[in-house]
């Protein structure tokens, strides 16, 4: 994506910050100040997540920001009353705040298996090199890297959930956020972790915490968008049209394309809780083009013929709906099920 695409997707974040943070925030020039200072970090991490997890990690950042403010707020109003901050009392509370937090490491610890922890520990905290290790399990240097990998992201989740005091609702969970925290795109392409996160909200906000800690993965021929909100729809619409402009589309098919975004992207918004829009650039023989994949967890769709029917808009928007989606394509298909969601699956080939 190009720096003056990358620029209006931020600023379409803009009315999203700033309802999160005036939700909780009543000053408002300081609202001005943490809608800033969340954009600041978005645009510092930019380039460390998938594109389609930016609108929720802005705004987990400023959920985080107001969490920091209100803990600082309450401490000063706690001391108001001191006319000197006794400093007797700062390293009572700096070692409690370290208990804490060994605590918390320790319980994260923990959930490793023995082998995981006393591999990791002789590591981080000996120094141990990896070709010695190998020699004492009698195995690979490169075997001890990539288990040394898998530990680090285990215990960044298990930190994760000891810190919050939070407990998974599934068994699925774990597995999805470990392959999160790793950045296995096959793990979590056999776990369905999108489909996962789109259904457990647990999942949903810790994911935001974990993309952070994750290598840029550049991929120009693919586009992932959450959507949850109506600037969601624009940034699915402007993703979606610049890997059109990448697969080789002429600027009328490139309209086309991003019509048909942008209405199954309102359906999402207007029906579902949430959902996730991928755009995939495809050169296969016999097959140049994109593929759009639109997925939600919402009410689901109990009578697709009618709901296919031209004529039927599924909300006031350009009134095109799923029928002008699909006479806007080349392909498509929908499968629905009440109670669990819809995905739609559409293609355009040049």
């Amino acid at each position: 994506m190009n720096q003056d695409h990358q620029s209006e997707v931020i600023v379409e974040l803009i009315p999203v910050i700033r309802r999160v943070v005036a939700a909780r925030v009543r000053d408002h020039q300081l609202v001005d100040d943490l809608v800033q200072e969340t954009l600041a970090r978005v645009m510092t991490a930019r380039h460390r997540i998938e594109n389609g997890t930016l609108a929720p990690y802005a705004v987990a950042t400023a959920r985080n920001l107001v969490g920091e403010l209100a803990k600082r707020q309450d401490r000063a109003q706690r001391k108001a009353h001191l006319l000197v901050d006794d400093a007797t009392a700062l390293p009572a509370e700096s070692d409690l705040l370290q208990r804490e937090e060994s605590s918390v490491v320790g319980a994260a610890l923990a959930r490793l298996t023995p082998l995981e922890r006393e591999t990791l520990l002789a590591h981080e905290v000996e120094g141990a090199a990896t070709a010695e290790l190998a020699a004492r399990r009698g195995t690979t240097a490169g075997a001890i890297a990539a288990q040394l990998n898998r530990s680090r992201a285990k215990l960044r989740v298990e930190y994760l959930l000891a810190d919050g005091g939070i407990t998974p609702p599934t068994d699925r969970c774990r597995p999805v956020l470990f392959a999160l925290s790793a950045g296995d795109r096959r793990r979590q392409q056999e776990l369905d972790t999108a489909g996962h996160v789109l259904e457990c909200d647990s999942c949903l906000v810790l994911s935001t915490a974990l993309f952070d800690r994750r290598p840029p993965q550049e991929n120009d021929d693919e586009a992932r968008v959450s959507i949850v909100v109506d600037a969601d729809v624009v940034t699915a619409r402007l993703k979606g049209r610049d890997i059109a402009i990448r697969a080789g589309f002429a600027s009328t098919d490139l309209t086309l394309i991003a019509t048909a975004i942008s209405e199954i992207a309102r359906n999402i918004v207007k029906f579902a809780q949430r959902g996730e829009i991928v755009v995939r650039m495809v050169d296969e023989p016999g097959h140049h083009g994109v593929t759009v994949v639109a997925r939600d967890a919402g009410p689901g769709i109990g009578d697709l013929a009618e709901a296919m029917r031209d004529g039927v808009s599924t909300y006031r928007g350009l009134g095109l709906g799923l029928p002008g989606a699909r006479r806007l394509m080349d392909e498509f298909d929908i499968v629905s099920e009440v109670g669990k969601g819809t995905t739609v699956t559409m293609s355009k080939w040049r």
